[in-house]
């Protein structure tokens, strides 16, 4: 037994494989016996066999990006449905999409569609069982005995996460101080590094090391020592407040490397499909609401002296600055002002026409070609002027890391309600959330929060 999950990883991602052939087999009996009508349509079965072997191998695909078969995902979610969903539509919208233009052979849709609920129902079935299972599996099993490196806070916090892993029982038999680490542990004797040896601390059968950043440039005497007592080691980095992303290890050439401050633009496959989606998305909404824009755009014209447009210059990814487009709002003669002062409820400087634009959210709509020139995307955190910018870095731990995303129309503090003159802080920490959590899937959902709430939020002025 291991402290990794690998023996259950192969049967696992096998079992998915098998789920189309699966809700297949069910579609069939549902349309052929269920639904059996008095003069049927001749369907050529080796046409659904071709089609049953591009859904697995796209079903494979899209299983892998949700990391349905990862074991160490089984227990971060209730029951896993956004993710089995998210798998599902990819691969049904990949398949109908070949399917309509293909004529060659008649299709059931009856067929599809049965197929395609069977498939998520037995997906998020596949996923209830398996976490009975390895739960249920877990009692009466032999917990794995661990020796730790380290006696700090780290150790003592580390000690008990690993009792509460739901897949694998475990329990510290002994810890081993490094050099003058302080001594935060009661619960197992406790030895110095010199007593250490083979043979010399007997049952235990793996090592985890709590190492803080401090610690890392002992870590190549430390396995020097380590390596001579032959069991697996594993190394927990306390990176702190440091790790803001989700880390990865990766090898460039013979450099071991760890990301801290990862983007989604590293993601080839997060990029093209972000990248599409907002220009397709953008050239869409361009189109449909031109009739509304030509009359808000009238209208701001007749309001009050000036451009109809307004260009401010706002902080974007990697800390570019551009040049974001809105309908003006203002007086002409207050934009300096603009630059380094909040607008607040019947602010003065508005125009009668620009308040009804900001209360409608009408004066984004101009970014829609910001996000066609690439500057900007449909969903990421708002762009701040570089005043603003430059005070929230002093004052905000980590508020450059909001620039590692591209910047977009709305996002996930806006939806929330943390827009305008609001807590920045509060917004930071959505921003933030965006930022370790961010998909596709999570995107389309800001999209319909913003269609359904954020359009007359109380805070928009």
């Amino acid at each position: 037994m291991s402290l990794r999950l690998k023996p259950f990883g192969f049967f696992i991602r096998l079992w998915h494989y098998l789920l189309p052939t699966a809700a297949f087999a069910i579609a069939a009996w549902v349309r052929l016996v269920a639904l059996s009508l008095k003069h049927p349509t001749t369907y050529d079965p080796w046409f659904y066999l071709r089609i049953l072997i591009f859904i697995t191998l796209v079903w494979a695909i899209a299983i892998e990006r949700q990391r349905l078969c990862d074991t160490d995902e089984l227990f971060r979610e209730n029951t896993g449905i956004k993710k089995s969903l998210a798998a599902c539509f990819a691969a049904y919208t990949v398949l109908l999409s070949v399917l309509f233009f293909y004529r060659g052979e008649n299709f059931s849709r009856i067929f599809f569609v049965v197929s395609s609920i069977a498939l998520l129902l037995l997906t998020l079935f596949t996923r209830v069982i398996l976490r009975r299972l390895l739960t249920a599996g877990q009692r009466g099993r032999r917990s794995i005995p661990i020796l730790m490196v380290g006696t700090g806070h780290c150790a003592r916090r580390i000690s008990a996460r690993l009792a509460g892993v739901p897949l694998v029982t475990s329990r510290v038999i002994g810890y081993i101080r490094i050099g003058e680490d302080g001594i935060h542990v009661s619960d197992a004797p406790i030895f110095r590094l010199d007593d250490v040896g083979f043979g010399r601390v007997p049952n235990f059968e793996e090592i985890v090391i709590a190492a803080t950043p401090q610690q890392l440039s002992e870590m190549d005497a430390l396995m020097l020592r380590l390596q001579l007592l032959c069991v697996p080691i594993r190394v927990v980095l306390d990176l702190g407040s440091l790790s803001v992303v989700r880390e990865r290890l990766f090898r460039l050439g013979d450099l071991q490397m760890l990301d801290l401050a990862t983007t989604p633009l590293e993601s080839p496959a997060y990029f093209f499909l972000k990248r599409c989606f907002d220009v397709a998305f953008s050239s869409a909404m361009l189109l449909c609401l031109a009739p509304i824009m030509v009359v808000a755009a009238v209208a701001v014209k007749l309001s009050s002296k000036g451009p109809v447009f307004f260009r401010q210059e706002r902080v974007g990814l990697n800390g570019k600055r551009f040049q974001m487009l809105k309908f003006r709002t203002m007086y002409a003669s207050v934009r300096a002002q603009s630059d380094i002062q909040w607008t607040v409820a019947n602010d003065p400087r508005c125009t009668k026409v620009g308040i009804w634009l900001r209360k409608t959210s009408l004066d984004e709509l101009p970014q829609f070609f910001n996000v066609l020139k690439g500057e900007m995307s449909v969903v990421g955190p708002r762009p701040e002027r570089p005043h603003f910018v430059k005070r929230f870095l002093d004052q905000i731990h980590h508020y450059d890391s909001r620039h590692r995303l591209k910047v977009g129309i709305t996002g996930w503090a806006q939806v929330n309600g943390w827009r305008g003159d609001t807590s920045i802080e509060k917004r930071f920490e959505f921003d933030l959330y965006y930022l370790q959590n961010w998909s596709f899937w999570f995107d389309l959902q800001i999209i319909f929060l913003t269609a359904w709430t954020g359009m007359f939020g109380k805070n928009a002025y």
